[in-house]
């Protein structure tokens, strides 16, 4: 994990994130403390870029990512986007600055929405 903080600064005994969600270049706000639940699971995520280059699923580039804020609703999300689909995956961006992937969403499965640890910053 390339966070600064460990774990234990970030996950609460409950399993929740301690801080606010942040993006890492715009600084703005995608989760409230308390908003989503630590877990691990091993996920490939695209190279951090634009919005539109994101949705032609073109470019293999990327990362295994294993550390993720669980959300299981998406309006619990203070500022999120969502790609197009690619295959029924669904990446998620931040909203103000459009940069992205910080996380993945399945069609599968309209309760699971993953955000890498990371892809965000924490305050």
């Amino acid at each position: 994990m390339e966070t600064a903080e460990p774990l234990s600064d970030l996950v609460s005994a409950e399993g929740r994130n301690r801080k606010a969600v942040l993006c890492q270049r715009c600084g703005s706000r995608v989760l409230q403390p308390g908003a989503a639940l630590f877990s691990r699971r091993q996920l490939f995520l695209p190279s951090m870029r634009k919005k539109p280059a994101l949705a032609d699923g073109s470019n293999p580039d990327g990362d295994l990512l294993q550390e993720h804020w669980l959300v299981d609703d998406m309006f619990i999300f203070e500022n999120v986007g969502f790609t197009k689909d690619v295959g029924n995956i669904k990446f998620l961006v931040c909203a103000d600055c459009e940069i992205g992937p910080i996380g993945w969403h399945c069609l599968d499965d309209k309760n699971s929405f993953y955000v890498a640890l990371e892809r965000v910053s924490h305050e």
